[in-house]
Parts: C-alpha cells; structure tokens; sequence
C-alpha cells in the first residue's frame, strides 16, 4: 500500500480509494495540471512481466482512445521504480453496487441509468472494445445523475490471453485466484459462455447488461451462491428468473431482460444499441408492441392480429414502393471548390484567435487582413473586398443570425458593426478574448479571457454576466456556439495542456448544467447534417450528434484535413460554414510549431545570426550586462524558461514543469522573474537565475498576473493584472517589508507593457483609451501629466538603458521597429518618432504583453527572433471555399438513424 505523499511521475497520492484483482486505486493530485485523478496500481506480479506489460501498454492505449461522456477516461500511463499506475478520470460519487445495497432503484431511476450504461457499452463495442467485467461495482452514478463505466477492457489488458477452455484463464478469475470476494462478485455477472472459460465477444457485455439491469430493479443478484463454483454453476445452469421484479416493470423491459439473458448466445439480444433503443422507446413513451397489457387479448388472438396488421403494412409497402419507384430520386448537389485570393499586401492576420468567418446564408465572408488587423467583408459573387471601417485590431469575427452583424473582439472590448458599415458600436469589456457566438434571442456569449469561464451579454450591449463555472482542473471555457434550440452551448474546456487534449463539452441554459461530449479536440460547431465537428491536429473532424438531446452518437472521423489552426495554443481554428452548406477554411495546419533563431539586428537593418540552435523562442530579455538572455522556448506545447550564454553560445534549462513564460531579470542579474500557469489562477513566480535555489511566489490571485519588469533599484515588481471590469490594470509589488501589491494605472481602458525609465521616475506603457493601442508616458510613481508618444498605432515598448530614447514595434505584424527621442529636463518632450528598420520578425502584436525583442546594451543593436521558415505569411494569402461541403460531410461521415 502506497502512503499518503508518495510521487509517481507528476502524481501524488493522496488516500486509498480501495482494491481489488486488478490493483490498487488511490486518489492522487496531479502537480502538472492541478487536478485529482484516479491512480490504478498495478498488482506486483502484473509489472514484473515485461511481456504483459507490453502488451497492457498496448491494450491501453486502444482504451484510451475512448471519448464518451459514460466512460470514465483513461489519461495515461506512469511508472516510478517498480510501480505501474493507470492514470484514470477521477470520478466522484457512490458505485452503482452501493445504490443497490440499500435497496431496489425505483424505475424512474433505474431506466435513464441502463440508458447510459448501454449507450457507452455500444460506444465502445463500436471501437472493438468489449467490457468483459461489467458489473455495479464497475459503474459509478454522480449526484447530477451522470453514469460513468469504469475499468473497459481492463479484465482483457491485464490477463492472460485464453488459449484453451480451461477455467483459470478466464480473464475476470486470473485476476485475483485467492480473492474470495473479488471473485465472487465478478462470477455473478459472467456470462454463461465467460463462465465456461470460453472466448468472449461483445455479447457477453449484453449479458452482463442485463444481470446489471435485474439486479437494480430486483434489489438482489441474479445468481448467486456461498462459493465461486456455486455461484459458476447457477450463471450456467439454472434458468434466470425474473420473478422478483417489481409489478410495475413494463412488459417491454421483462423481454429485454430475457433477450439479454438467453443462455444461448445466438438468441441473445446481439448489441448494446438494440438495448439503449428499446430504454429510449420506453423512457419516451414510445414502447413497442410487446409493451401491450396482456389479458386483453389472447395469445392467439394477438398473434392473429400482428399478422393481420403485418398482411396491411406489407400490401401498403408494396403499393408504396410501386408509385415510388416510379420517381425520380432528387440529384445530390454537387460539390465545387475554388479559392478566393487575397492581396499580397493584404494577407490574413497569423494571430492567436480565428480570423475567418462565413455569413449564415453563406454569401458573404469575413476575414481579417494584416494591414491594421482590419475587417474585410467580401460577398460571394464579388471579386473584391470592403473593409469595415472602425474595426482595426479586430479578432475572431463571427456574424448574427440574420448576418446583418458582425461581432467581433479589439482593444480588449466586445464589439459589433453592421455589414452594411458605419458607427462600430462597444457592447463591453473582454481584455483577451476567445470567441463569441450570437444567439437569436440577442444574447451574444463569449470567452472575454485566457483564463475564463463563459460570459453573456445582450447584443444591445450592457453588463456582462458569468455563465458557466471552471471545475477543478479546468483553466479555461472558449470558442462557444450556440446549437439550435438556442438553450445549449457548445465550447472547448481547456486545461491548460494541449488543445489537442481539450475536452468538447454542452452547458445546457436552462438546467445550468455541463457535460463532457468529446475528449482531445477544440472548435466546436454544429452541422445541421447531424454532425458535431471540431478541430484537432489540422483536421476538421466529424462524429454524428443528436442536437436535441446533446448526445454523441458515433465514431468521430476525419471530415477535412489541412486545416489552419490559430496561432499559438489558443484552441482557434480557421474555418467556418453556413446552414445552407459552404464552407470556408485557411489552408495549412497547427501554427505552434514555428521555429525562431536568434538574430542581432542593428539600427540600419543589417542582421547578424546567432550560433544558438532554432527553437520555438519567445520573449528573449538581456541581463543588464548584456551577457545572458532569458527566453520561454516551447515544445510539445509545453513552455519553459531558458538561459542563453552569449559568450559560450550554450543554452541551460531554467524551469522544468512547462508553464512558464514571460521572463524578466532583476538589475543585478541574480534572479528571474517569469509568469507561471498554475490553473485555475496566472500568477508571477522567481528564482535565482543560476538555478541555485527554489522558486518563491510573488504574487496571488484568482486571475491572470503577467511581470513586466522592475525598478532600476530592484525593490519593485511592475506587472500586468487582468480585470473582468476594468481590463487590464497596471499594478506594482514591492520585494521588501508585507510585499503588499496596489496598483498605479486602473481605468475603463486596458493598460499594458508597463516600463520603467532607467532612473525610476517616468512610466511608459501601452493603452487603448484612443479606441486602438498607442504608446505613453507619464510621471512615476505619482502620476500627473501624460504624453503620447505614437501616433499611427503601437506596442512593445521599451526604453534605451541611458533613458533618452523609447523603442516600440509598430505596423500591420509591428513589422516596423520606431525610435523616438526623449528629454526629461527641464520638462519631459520627445521628438517624432522614426523607423529604424523592418523586417519579418517574431511579435506579439497590438498591444503585446512584452516586448518580443531586446536592447543592447548600448542600444546600437536589438535581438530579435526570425522565423527559420518564412512561409507564415504566404499561407495566410488565399481562402478555400467549398460549395455544398455538407453532401462530402454525409458520405465521409455517415449519419445513420438517430
């Protein structure tokens, strides 16, 4: 047994959960992603066979492929020293086994929970995954009355495979030969064939659906007996009888039961989905003819009469058919693709959020160009595009449901404007927003952050309001859409992991409640086909989804490959369909694996490489000396900090845990501060900069904190801090004394990028109170007058180390590096600014936390970051349309009866 603290991996184990054939379970806490998850821990004999586990590695990576909302999921392996663990979906809530100890489960009850088991034993018969152990104690039921099947295909994984009929190789009893009451409890629920040591397939699933099934209404076992053999003995001889029933079990369950409960396998009923249908037709009212009381008519008579009604049906078929086939069938409309091309000069903007989106009545595209970030409205059967004036910095349009609107993100704010242009109307705050989707009763629901729930707010504009909640280990709700009935919401849940491993999931309005649908995708929509897409690794995948019930209701397949993603981690993709059938996408794939190098850059342009070896850099800043750079490098979606010796060209790892980004050096280059994601909450972290010692927490919040540097005298922290009313907020934190944060620039606008002069007395930031990003300065630490210094748009500011010029990037990428000269005596005044030099270099945009760039010590040269491929804009130069997309989505992806 394992004690409370023990690490395997990222884990640690908090308590004994319990134990069984198949190893020990504990609760654990997840360091990495801050979750609770399940630790199933192998039996000893299990992990010292190298060729079981060989083979359970591979077993479980076909069970975890598994993405149902009723099958609890499996997150991966783990391994530390002689310990095996099964990372597992923490489920809460009592097993189904307990339920049924205090008693039989009223119908009411019992119905919508067969329903669910069936439903995720179809699911997984459908990935060619059969339960084999499927019992109460093996289904879990939440307080909100969720099921969740736990342990699929476990019994296979862990055992050995049967090479014969003989009984010790029965999967369930190899567990645990000496476990008296593990045994027991499993034997109860074998089918007959499973009893006898026979191989199994999916039918032996539907037998033990059914045991499972009786014993909730029954209140008892079906078979049962003092020991393992008696209790073998009575699943294969005894006759299974269904008297002990309740009197009111509709007559359409008691032959579902015995269809599920035929010895012979051939009569069983032959699938789960046979089963979750006739629960549905029950469950809704609408039972099948075995559902008629009996006394009212004869045997005989009954028979009589089906044959009577099926003599009718038949004739009408036939006359039906008849006539029919004499009708032409309606051609399916063919499918056209052709590709709109956009300007050289105007190529769509590489950002973090989407930048494409098609009008309901699929006429008319929206995109966002790079010069000035600004909307373009092109229609259909035009060969030009009109840009909506007033929507500079614009992010992740996304049209009303007449498509006389268009919403959209800029300048930290909700926004819309009409198609038809004019006045560009601000509906409220949303300082790093993640999409928005416009219901037809005006409410507009969105993602206003990074590290948010959903909010909504009326398209009129107003106050904003939370909707959904974060549950543990959630980071973040995004990228929402509404589905037909107006009342349900789909949306990614990020977790602070790859967007490839979010989680798909519906919040019903009406019921405020959430539900998992999809594991491991992002972007949801809803195709009125009967598809559910979403996007993962480049590709738009497809499964067949019932709208009206919010259910899953296939296998998730490919519907188009090569398709962009936004950049960075966000979960954005860039596609979009109207309800008639086009579709618009942005050739290309995911966009986080960009690799920069590092590049001197002098103030006429001219570059000089530097030897370092390309990465996924970001963010580099020079210590004071100019000797060293701090960097975040990404890989595998995971961020660091990193130092670069200049001098001995050798790159050293900082951090280890890979949610870290935004490193700043304090003026003595001892330590590092950087912003690190612990979720639910950002805050900013620092340690010595050799890696000597451990980090120390330097601020607290329940939002999203960014540094941004410090004082000349290295007392004071500036940072950025996110705020649902006003934005973002300029606030400082002293390093000595209570180390008591207040803030210095808090206003209706977003203030960012703060920087301090190097003799601590002038503050220059980034702020949006003009309606787009500009820089100003303004007196530290009281404030008083204020000068702005850019004119035509600007961010990532910086000052030179004497403090007698500011640096910042400006243009449609900030392509352009702009100097400004300034005086502080006898009174503060600057010159105009001038382009030093441009280039296609790595920036964060308008706006920009952080400058993506660095001063060299004597301010003659900049580092920068130039991307080794220089394809990112040539992809972003066209949009593909595909006319009709919806008839290619129903042959890739058949829909089937719902």
């Amino acid at each position: 047994m394992l004690s409370r603290g023990t690490k395997i991996g990222s884990y640690e184990v908090v308590s004994l959960i319990g134990s069984g054939g198949m190893g020990e379970v504990y609760r654990a806490h997840d360091t990495r992603l801050n979750r609770d998850v399940a630790l199933k821990v192998l039996p000893e004999a299990f992990a010292r066979d190298s060729q079981r586990m060989a083979r359970f590695e591979r077993e479980a990576k076909l069970l975890a492929a598994l993405n149902h909302p009723n099958i609890a999921a499996i997150y991966g392996l783990e391994e530390s020293g002689p310990i095996r663990a099964l990372v597992m979906e923490l489920v809460e809530g009592p097993t189904l086994a307990e339920r049924i100890a205090a008693g039989p489960v009223p119908m009411d009850e019992a119905l919508p929970i067969a329903k669910q088991v069936a439903d995720a034993v179809e699911y997984a018969h459908d990935n060619n995954v059969i339960h084999r152990d499927l019992k109460p104690a093996n289904i879990k039921v939440k307080a909100d009355g969720m099921v969740k099947v736990l342990d699929f295909g476990l019994a296979k994984a862990l055992s050995d495979e049967p090479t014969d009929a003989d009984m010790s190789n029965s999967p369930t009893l190899s567990m645990a030969a000496t476990m008296q009451g593990v045994i027991l409890g499993t034997a109860a629920y074998m089918a007959p064939e499973q009893a006898k040591g026979k191989k199994v397939d999916r039918r032996a699933d539907v037998w033990a659906f059914g045991v499972v099934l009786y014993e909730m209404l029954a209140g008892k076992p079906l078979h049962s007996g003092e020991t393992v053999p008696e209790t073998l003995a009575s699943v294969m001889m005894r006759d299974s009888s269904l008297e002990a029933l309740p009197a009111n079990t509709p007559p359409a369950i008691r032959n579902l039961l015995r269809r599920c409960l035929d010895k012979n396998v051939k009569r069983r009923l032959q699938s789960a989905g046979e089963a979750r249908i006739i629960l549905e037709d029950v469950l809704s009212g609408a039972a099948p003819a075995e559902s008629l009381a009996a006394g009212g008519v004869s045997s005989l008579g009954r028979r009589s009469l089906l044959l009577a009604a099926a003599c009718v049906v038949a004739a009408s078929l036939i006359t039906g058919l008849a006539v029919w086939s004499l009708r032409p069938a309606p051609p399916a409309q063919p499918v056209s693709r052709l590709v709109v091309p956009l300007p050289p000069n105007e190529p769509l903007t590489g950002v973090t959020a989407s930048v494409v989106a098609l009008s309901p009545d699929g006429t008319q595209i929206a995109y966002v160009a790079s010069a000035q970030q600004r909307i373009y409205l092109r229609a259909l059967d035009s060969l030009d595009a009109r840009p909506l004036t007033g929507t500079d910095g614009a992010l992740s349009p996304f049209f009303s449901p007449d498509g006389q609107w268009i919403g959209f993100f800029a300048a930290g704010k909700l926004k819309k404007v009409a198609v038809s242009g004019g006045a560009v109307l601000t509906l409220c705050d949303a300082t790093n927003a993640r999409g928005g989707t416009w219901g037809a009763d005006q409410t507009i629901v969105f993602a206003p952050g990074n590290n948010t729930p959903l909010f909504q707010v009326s398209a009129a504009g107003g106050a904003a309001q939370a909707l959904t909640k974060l549950n543990g280990g959630e980071t973040s709700h995004r990228w929402p859409q509404f589905l037909p009935d107006g009342k349900t919401i789909l949306y990614t849940v990020g977790t602070g992991g790859s967007s490839d491993d979010a989680t798909i999931a519906a919040y019903h309005l009406d019921t405020d409640e959430q539900e998992v649908l999809i594991r491991g995708g992002t972007f949801p929509s809803y195709v009125p086909t009967g598809h559910l897409t979403y996007y993962r690794a480049g590709t738009i995948m497809a499964v067949p989804f019932d709208a009206s019930r919010s259910e899953v209701r296939g296998t998730p397949a490919p519907a188009l490959e090569g398709v962009m993603a936004g950049a960075g981690n966000t979960g954005a993709a860039q596609f979009s369909f109207s309800r008639v059938g086009a579709l618009v996408y942005v050739p290309g794939g995911p966009q986080a694996g960009a690799q920069f190098m590092m590049v001197w850059v002098d103030r006429k342009g001219v570059e000089q490489p530097l030897p370092a070896q390309p990465h996924a850099y970001a963010n580099p800043k020079l210590s004071q000396d100019g000797r060293k750079a701090a960097l975040d490098i990404t890989e595998a979606d995971k961020a660091d900090i990193w130092i670069y010796d200049l001098m001995r060209d050798t790159l050293t790892r900082l951090t280890f845990d890979g949610i870290n980004a935004l490193p700043f050096w304090t003026p003595d280059g001892k330590r590092i501060a950087y912003r690190s994601i612990r979720p639910p909450n950002v805050n900013i972290y620092w340690r010595p900069a050799d890696g000597s010692g451990a980090e120390e927490r330097l601020t607290t919040s329940q939002s999203n904190h960014a540094p941004h540097g410090f004082s000349p005298d290295g007392r004071t922290l500036l940072y950025n801090a996110a705020d649902p009313k006003t934005g973002w907020d300029i606030w400082m934190v002293p390093l000595e004394g209570e180390r008591k944060p207040r803030p210095i620039l808090q206003s209706p606008f977003n203030e960012r990028g703060p920087k301090l002069s190097p003799d601590g007395r002038w503050l220059a930031y980034v702020s949006d109170e003009s309606g787009r990003y500009e820089i100003y300065v303004q007196p530290f630490p009281q404030p008083g007058g204020k000068w702005q210094i850019s004119s035509d748009g600007g961010g990532e500011v910086a000052w030179s180390p004497k403090g007698n010029e500011l640096f910042f990037r400006t243009g449609g990428q900030r392509e352009k590096m702009m100097a400004v000269n300034v005086q502080t005596q006898p009174t503060f005044s600057t010159d105009k600014p001038r382009l030093l030099f441009e280039g296609p270099y790595a920036s964060g945009g308008a706006g920009n936390w952080s400058a993506d760039y660095a001063v060299a010590p004597d301010a003659q040269r900049f580092l920068v970051l130039k991307n080794k491929e220089q394809e990112k804009t040539e992809a972003l130069t066209q949009i593909n349309v595909v006319l009709n997309w919806f008839e290619e989505l129903k042959r890739r992806v058949p829909v089937g009866k719902q």
